[in-house]
């Protein structure tokens, strides 16, 4: 268990699918997951995070008419029918900050995985996504908002960093150290101005998963998708298609 944990911590954002919205992990029938401690403007689910205000009514398709954009736009219980939405924070045993690279060229995989899609992000909001229709699949989801040409500078960081870290590379935080080997481009269409995905396999203490990014800009927002199978690790993950469509919906209707 610890093996595992340690491994979680890896990819910080995806704590908030793993441990709060896995499918494995499904509230009794008619229950909705508890829409309290959603963060912003900091670590996902610090001690006193404001949830968001004037939540539309789950599964309404209206769009939040109060908070910031990045609230507006964050999945809620009800957008997609067939996964379950979870904000309730990440565990609390999980390292915050961005973790940091041992290659300079790595460094921007290192910070997506981390509080925030990287230091030049002016709020994050983060979700957990949790499939019912694939047991095990977890979807992080989270929205920051930017200065635009930080949103358009932080694509071309990615994508640069993509193909010179393909043999991989370590990271720390709080004295964490994981790996993230075999990082790939990866295929994905998707409906924002720009974007760019990949695949890696984190490991520490023996345990790896394969992990499954898409990170798109939509103007000055940028939506960062991170995918695995907390049932099944060693199984290929992928980013619904249907999770990333519906998340720039909302991106666009809050904007």
């Amino acid at each position: 268990m610890k093996a595992r944990a340690t491994l979680v911590a890896l990819v910080p954002a995806l704590l908030l699918a793993a441990v709060g919205c896995s499918s494995t992990d499904t509230p009794a029938k008619g229950e909705a997951p508890d829409p309290k401690g959603s963060s912003a403007s900091g670590a996902p689910g610090a001690p006193g995070a404001p949830a968001p205000t004037a939540a539309a009514p789950a599964g309404s398709g209206a769009p939040k008419t109060g908070g910031t954009k990045a609230e507006r736009s964050a999945l809620e219980q009800g957008d997609l029918p067939g996964y379950q939405i979870s904000a309730q924070g990440k565990n609390p045993n999980a390292p915050d900050g961005q973790p940091q690279a041992d290659r300079k060229a790595c460094q921007p995989l290192a910070d997506i995985m981390g509080d925030k899609p990287d230091p030049a992000a002016v709020e994050t909001v983060n979700r957990g996504v949790g499939s019912q229709k694939q047991i095990g699949l977890a979807v992080s989801a989270s929205v920051s908002s930017y200065a635009q040409d930080d949103a358009k500078a932080l694509i071309a960081r990615l994508k640069s960093a993509v193909a010179a870290c393909a043999t991989g590379f370590s990271a720390t935080v709080e004295k964490q150290t994981g790996s993230y080997r075999d990082v790939r481009a990866a295929a994905y269409t998707t409906s924002g101005d720009e974007s760019v995905s990949w695949t890696t396999t984190a490991a520490a203490q023996g345990v790896s998963a394969q992990v499954h990014l898409v990170v798109v800009r939509e103007g000055d927002t940028v939506v960062r998708l991170m995918a695995l199978n907390v049932a099944a690790a060693e199984q290929k993950a992928l980013v619904p298609q249907e999770v990333a469509d519906k998340q720039l919906e909302k991106v666009r209707l809050a904007g």
